[in-house]
């Protein structure tokens, strides 16, 4: 028996509570299901989302005015969050859906957005009107038949191209830190699933991803970067993996912790580092 595959979707202004709840796989739940995480820690995360964070704040903010697009800010007239007063107008803004920003949090991430815009190469990048923001892309992986989704920061279609721009704030923008936040977070994987995700929706002759970090720190400083083809490679087959993974869960209805149905108890060894390190230095 032959079965069709649901067709790509592409919706344009979505919102993002609404795109988060949809019944399919995103590439930070593809994420979650492999090590260091697991499916049962990505089975709980998806049915219980975690409450705002301060620290995301920024990085709301900044993607607003630098791609014209996400929730609205909520500029609030104090220097802190010390007061009852302004913890309730906080918590009230973040009840309606606004991102709450001191004054000079305000200010700052407007600094980050014109620092952004002074970039040789993310200035003209994100300039408005060359590309669209926050898309929700849905597909089918045609391996597993496992329905994906990918929501781009911003994709820019050119002649015989499409770039596809993805905007992250961070402590430390410089490239060694963004190749171990790269590593860290398994950035790698988001390039090919974000690439698959235009390619079935838009069928275009090339997509190229790029990544672009700013740090939060003045100058607010950016570094553009693009993965090299081994960090592609290992995103990918990443990605692979956890399709296979989310298949047969869904398939069996059981969403395993790291050590998974076992009836003796595993052995654990040292970090591969400190076993050598500490052979040679104890061990005869």
């Amino acid at each position: 028996m032959t079965t069709t595959a649901e067709a790509p979707v592409v919706v344009d202004d979505m919102p993002i509570d609404e795109y988060h709840a949809h019944p399919s796989l995103s590439s930070t739940g593809a994420r979650k299901l492999l090590p260091p995480s697991c499916p049962a820690q990505y089975w709980y995360d998806r049915d219980h989302p975690q409450p705002p964070k301060k620290e995301f704040d920024y990085g709301h903010a900044a993607h607003k005015f630098v791609l014209g697009d996400g929730p609205d800010i909520d500029v609030l007239e104090f220097d802190s969050y010390q007061t009852k007063k302004a913890q309730a107008q906080r918590d009230e803004a973040r009840d309606m859906g606004a991102v709450p920003l001191l004054r000079h949090e305000y200010e700052q991430v407007q600094a980050m957005a014109a620092a952004i815009r002074q970039h040789p190469i993310a200035g003209p990048l994100f300039k408005p009107g060359t590309g669209i923001a926050e898309q929700s892309i849905f597909w089918t992986d045609p391996a597993t038949g496992v329905r994906c989704r990918c929501r781009p920061d911003w994709r820019k279609p050119l002649p015989g191209l499409t770039l596809c721009a993805d905007y992250k704030t961070t402590p430390d923008a410089s490239p060694a830190a963004v190749s171990k936040a790269i590593e860290k977070y398994a950035y790698h994987q988001q390039d090919p699933w974000y690439t698959d995700g235009i390619y079935a929706a838009f069928d275009p002759s090339d997509v190229r991803f790029v990544f672009v970090f700013q740090s939060k720190n003045a100058p607010y400083l950016v570094t553009v970067r693009e993965l090299d083809q081994q960090a592609r490679d290992i995103g990918r087959a990443r990605n692979e993996r956890a399709l296979r993974i989310y298949a047969e869960c869904q398939a069996t209805g059981i969403w395993p912790d790291w050590t998974g149905p076992v009836t003796e108890i595993p052995t654990i060894a040292l970090p591969t580092w400190a076993a050598i390190r500490e052979s040679e230095e104890y061990l005869p």
